[in-house]
């Protein structure tokens, strides 16, 4: 399959927790995606370097700690300064609805909390590949 959506999933931070994160990554999986899933405890700058590295479609973070606010931004501009400024970066996990606004203004392009059905998530980023137009 070649025109697979390629989809790095990540835990940036302390969080240790990933259930949600392997969960997700196995949906997509199911859904025909291939998923990267670069494990716990991962810097800004592991995350970039792999996404680049894997050339990816797509970039989900996984959060649960509350530290969203500081790493998402540095992930998104680490990002950039890769050339991946096309590649959506997805932020799933303990999201208060107060942060949502500013994480879109970081450059997110979906925030997903918790209870948000894997059928979302798939439809979304098949959703973000599909040709404009």
């Amino acid at each position: 399959m070649t025109n697979a959506i390629r989809v790095l999933i990540a835990k940036p931070g302390l969080d240790g927790h990933d259930r949600g994160a392997k969960v997700i990554a196995r949906a997509l999986r199911d859904a025909g995606m291939e998923v990267i899933y670069t494990g716990l405890r991962q810097t800004p700058e592991m995350i970039a370097e792999a996404a680049l590295q894997e050339d990816v479609n797509v970039v989900g973070l996984s959060i649960l700690s509350g530290a969203h606010l500081a790493l998402v931004p540095r992930v998104r501009q680490l990002m950039d300064a890769n050339g991946l400024q096309d590649v959506p970066l997805l932020v799933g996990g303990i999201i208060p609805d107060d942060d949502v606004a500013a994480l879109k203004e970081a450059g997110v392009s979906g925030v997903f909390g918790p209870g948000t059905s894997t059928d979302a998530i798939i439809q979304h980023i098949r959703g973000l590949m599909a040709p404009a137009g």
